[in-house]
């Protein structure tokens, strides 16, 4: 074991750049020192201000950001906007990424600021199930990808992005959008934020869905911060230990 140091933020555009490899899912996410990925049904009571400039470079450093319908609604999402201190990170792209949602039902207010005030076209990924007229609804507000029958295929829908040009994916959850990537095997690395704060009660994890799958992974850093974590983890991909 070795004693993991304080570590300074000032060079994280380099400490998460995307690999060459393409496409790539990243997926970022909080967690309470017990496991829970929520505190008080959201995910922004367990995060500090070093966490929120964390998940703000990130974005800036994806080509789109994927996020469930529900957590939309529960976390009170807003379209992603240009960091100030983002400098050249997104040179020769949209000036911040689309914000990618991922609905069966399409249960979405289109008069949200998340679709009326987004700098790029908010896209919305759905299922054939959803039905034409929903479907022609909501294309008038924002890009429409239908993603398998009926229910949303998560793999063709990271594909349909891909062929898009949004290469550089990131997925802020929630829980059971994360766990359909990994039971998919798509998701290519996880970026933790651990909080030092217990909460008890019944939260879901990071990762919650139906039945089980393990991805092995390989530690790439630790950053620390006024006791927070940061741990960023990529998919081994054979038991030489390759990422």
């Amino acid at each position: 074991m070795r004693r993991l140091e304080p570590a300074g933020l000032a060079d994280l555009a380099e400490a998460y750049a995307y690999p060459d490899t393409a496409p790539w899912l990243r997926g970022n996410m909080v967690a309470s020192a017990d496991g829970a990925a929520t505190f008080e049904g959201k995910a922004g009571g367990l995060g500090n201000e070093a966490d929120r400039r964390l998940l703000s470079l990130l974005r800036g450093l994806a080509d789109v950001v994927v996020v469930g319908a529900a957590t939309v609604r529960v976390e009170g999402y807003g379209p992603v906007r240009p960091g100030e201190w983002w400098g050249d990170i997104r040179t020769g792209r949209a000036p911040a990424p689309p914000l990618a949602i991922v609905s069966r039902s399409l249960d979405l207010d289109l008069d949200a600021p998340v679709f009326t005030e987004a700098a790029s076209r908010t896209i919305i990924i759905t299922c054939a199930a959803a039905g034409e007229d929903r479907r022609r609804g909501c294309a008038k507000h924002a890009d429409v990808i239908v993603a398998g029958e009926d229910a949303v295929d998560v793999a063709a829908a990271l594909d349909a992005l891909a062929e898009r040009g949004l290469t550089r994916q990131l997925t802020e959850g929630g829980p059971r959008l994360l766990a359909q990537f990994v039971a998919a095997e798509r998701l290519d690395e996880l970026c933790l934020t651990v909080s030092p704060q217990i909460t008890a009660g019944d939260a879901a994890r990071i990762i919650d869905g139906p039945g089980s799958a393990s991805t092995r992974l390989r530690l790439g850093h630790v950053l620390e911060e006024e006791d927070f974590l940061f741990l960023r983890y990529t998919r081994r991909v054979d038991d030489g230990g390759a990422s």
